[in-house]
C-alpha cells in the first residue's frame, strides 16, 4: 500500500494498522503520538493535550479501545495527522461509516481558590456533525450524561454548532464521505481550585461514568449507520487485556488465595465444645480454638495497596479490581480482629446486617413450617459414603471436561458437614447425615461452588475463580437453589436457613451464645446439637454475619429467574448479580 498523500513530509511514515493474532495494534512515535486499536472498529477517539497535569479527556481517550493521543506541538501535530491519514485511508478502502470523537478539557475557572464558596461549573460542551449517525450518537450521549450524579451534583449539557478541531484536521477530513464527527468538552470539577491536585474520587467517578456514556453513544452511532449495533454497549470497550491488567489480576488472585478466610475464622474443636456445653447443662459459654493464621494481615495489606490499579487502563476492570481490593482488605481486617469484639463490626462491613424484610421472612418460616418432618428411619451415612458420592459426581464432570481439577479430602479439624475452599471439597470426618440429604448437598457444594471456581479459573482473569467482590450472596443462593432443583430443599433445611437469619440478627443486637441457643432450642424446637451448630457458626471468631446471606441469596435467585433472566452468566465464574452486564 502506498502513501495516499506523498506530499506530507512528517518525520514518521503514515501508519496503516495491521491486526495480528493478538488482535490489537499499537504504535508510539518518537514525537509521543500514540495509536492504539484494540481491533478493527468504526470509530477513533482523539485527544490533543498539554504537557503534564491531570486530564480527564486524556484519560478517557487513553482507555478507549481505539484512540490516537498526542501532546500539543508542531511536530506531534504533524505526526498525529499522518497517523490519522493512514487509519482513514485504510477505512476508505473498507468503506462504511466512521466516527471521529475529539475529547478535550474545558478551561477551569481561574477565579476559584480553595476558600471560594462557589464550585467549578459541572457543564459539558457537545458538538456533532449534521449526519444522522452522528446526531444519533449525540442524542444518546446527552441522555447518558444527564444521568450522571457526582457529589450530589448533576451536569448541564451545552450543544454548540462547530466541533472542536485539532490542528490540521480540517484539511485531512475535507472531501471524505461517510465520516462523522463528535466532540465533547469535559468539565474540570475534579481539580482542587488554585492547586495542581485533584479530588481522586470525583476524578474516578467521572472517568467511569463518562466513559460508559461514550460507549453508549458509540453503540447508537453503529445502530444508526451501516454497522450492526452491538448486543451491549460495553462490547465496544477493550477486549484484550494489557499487561498491567494481567499483573494486577494475578497479584489480587495471589493475595486472595494466600489465606483461607473461612478456615481461618472457623473453630477446630466444635464437636468437643458441644460435649462440654452439654456437660455444663447448656449454661456455660463454650470455648473455641482456632488455627494460627498463615499470613500477616498487615503485610498482606501492604502488598494489596501497593498495586497500581489505575494502570489497567479500563474503567470496568478497574472497578472490578477495586471492589476486590476492598473486599480482601475487609477480610484481612476481620483476621486482624479475630476473637475480639471488633470482629463483629468488621463482619458487618463485609456481609451487612439483617434487613427487616429478611427477618420477617425468617420468622414466618419458623412459625409456619413444622419442626418435625418425619425423616425417622431414613438411612444414615458417614463421611466415607459422602466422599465416595462426591468422587462419583466429580468423575461425571471430568468426563465432560477432563481438566475438572477438584480435590476431595476428609478433615478432622472442621465441623460436621462439607466446606469448599477453591477447588478443594473438604468433608468433616464427624459428618453423619440422612442419605436423602446427600444429593442436594453435593449439588450445592460441587455443582455450584466447585464448578464456578473451576469455570472461573478458565477465564482470562484469575479473580473470576477467586471470586469477584460480593459474589457470596448470590453464590450461596444458587447453592440452595440447586438443592431446590433436585427436590432437596426440605422443610427442615428451610427452617435451618431461617434460623441462621434469626441468630445473626440476635447476635448483632448483643444477644450472647446461651441466649441464642435457647432461642432455637426452647422457642423454636431445634435439637440441642442442631441449635448449637447454628449458633457456633454465627458466633465464630467473635460474630460472623455471613450466614444471613443464604436465605437472602435464595430470594435473590428466585427474583432473578422470575424476571425472566437466564442463570447462565453465573456459571462463568464466581460473580455477583451486578456483574452480569459486565460478564
Amino acid at each position: 500500500m502506498t502513501d495516499p498523500n506523498p506530499g506530507n513530509k512528517s518525520r514518521e511514515p503514515w501508519i496503516a494498522p495491521e491486526f495480528g493474532d493478538s488482535g490489537a495494534f499499537r504504535r508510539t512515535l518518537d514525537s509521543g503520538v500514540r495509536l492504539h486499536m484494540d481491533r478493527p472498529l468504526p470509530f477513533l477517539v482523539l485527544n490533543r493535550h498539554p504537557e503534564g497535569g491531570f486530564s480527564l479527556a486524556h484519560r478517557i481517550a487513553a482507555i478507549s479501545a481505539s484512540n490516537v493521543i498526542w501532546r500539543e506541538g508542531e511536530t506531534s501535530d504533524a505526526d498525529a495527522v499522518a497517523t490519522l491519514r493512514g487509519v482513514l485511508h485504510q477505512r476508505d478502502e473498507a468503506s462504511g461509516h466512521f466516527l471521529l470523537i475529539s475529547l478535550y478539557d474545558l478551561p477551569a475557572d481561574a477565579t476559584l481558590d480553595d476558600e471560594s464558596p462557589r464550585l467549578e461549573q459541572f457543564r459539558f460542551t457537545l458538538s456533532a456533525s449534521a449526519d444522522e449517525p452522528a446526531q444519533a450518537a449525540a442524542r444518546c450521549l446527552t441522555a447518558a450524561l444527564v444521568q450522571i450524579c457526582v457529589e450530589q451534583r448533576e451536569p448541564e449539557i451545552d450543544h454548540v454548532d462547530h466541533a472542536f478541531e485539532e490542528p490540521g484536521m480540517e484539511q485531512l477530513l475535507e472531501g471524505r464521505d461517510g465520516l462523522s464527527r463528535l466532540s465533547l468538552g469535559l468539565p474540570q470539577i475534579y481539580r482542587v481550585p488554585g492547586e495542581e491536585r485533584i479530588y481522586p474520587q470525583i476524578f474516578h467517578a467521572l472517568e467511569t461514568t463518562v466513559f460508559d456514556a461514550l460507549l453508549k453513544a458509540l453503540s447508537a452511532f453503529m445502530g444508526a449507520s451501516t454497522h450492526d449495533a452491538p448486543p451491549h454497549h460495553r462490547v465496544l470497550g477493550r477486549s484484550s487485556f494489557i499487561e498491567a491488567a494481567l499483573t494486577v489480576d494475578q497479584a489480587l488472585s495471589r493475595i486472595s488465595r494466600s489465606f483461607d478466610f473461612l478456615l481461618s475464622v472457623s473453630p477446630i474443636n466444635t464437636g468437643q465444645a458441644f460435649e462440654r456445653f452439654v456437660e455444663g447443662k447448656c449454661d456455660s459459654l463454650p470455648v473455641f480454638r482456632y488455627r494460627p493464621l498463615t499470613v500477616s494481615p498487615e503485610m498482606s495489606k501492604r502488598a494489596l495497596y501497593a498495586l497500581d490499579i489505575r494502570a489497567v487502563e479500563d474503567p470496568v476492570l478497574e472497578t472490578l479490581f477495586r471492589e476486590k481490593q476492598l473486599e480482601i482488605d475487609q477480610q484481612l481486617l476481620m483476621l486482624q480482629s479475630r476473637n475480639t469484639p471488633a470482629f463483629r463490626y468488621a463482619s458487618q462491613l463485609q456481609y451487612g446486617s439483617v434487613e427487616a424484610e429478611l427477618l420477617d421472612r425468617a420468622h414466618q418460616i419458623l412459625e409456619q413450617v413444622p419442626a418435625s418432618q418425619g425423616t425417622m428411619g431414613d438411612c444414615r451415612i458417614d463421611c466415607h459414603a459422602v466422599k465416595a458420592a462426591a468422587e462419583t459426581l466429580v468423575a461425571r464432570y471430568r468426563r465432560e471436561v477432563p481438566d475438572f481439577d477438584a480435590e476431595i479430602v476428609l478433615r478432622d479439624d472442621i465441623a460436621a458437614g462439607l466446606m469448599v475452599s477453591g477447588t478443594k471439597l473438604m468433608i468433616s470426618t464427624s459428618t453423619r447425615m440422612s442419605r436423602a440429604r446427600l444429593d442436594p448437598l453435593l449439588q450445592h457444594e460441587v455443582s455450584v461452588h466447585l464448578l464456578t471456581c473451576i469455570n472461573g479459573n478458565r477465564q482470562g482473569l484469575g479473580i473470576f475463580g477467586a471470586g469477584l467482590a460480593a459474589y457470596e450472596g448470590i453464590q450461596e443462593g444458587l447453592g440452595v437453589f440447586a438443592e431446590y432443583a433436585v427436590d432437596g430443599l426440605t422443610p427442615a433445611r428451610l427452617r435451618l436457613l431461617a434460623a441462621r437469619v434469626l441468630i445473626v440478627d440476635a447476635m448483632l443486637h448483643d444477644a450472647d451464645f446461651i441466649e441464642c441457643h435457647r432461642l432455637l432450642h426452647v422457642d423454636h424446637g431445634f435439637s440441642a446439637k442442631g441449635a448449637f451448630n447454628i449458633v457456633a457458626r454465627i458466633f465464630r471468631s467473635g460474630g460472623l454475619s455471613k450466614d444471613a446471606i443464604y436465605l437472602r441469596g435464595l430470594k435473590q435467585v428466585f427474583d432473578f429467574v422470575a424476571e425472566g433472566n437466564d442463570l447462565d452468566p453465573f456459571w462463568y465464574g464466581k460473580i455477583a448479580e451486578h456483574h452480569v452486564p459486565v460478564v
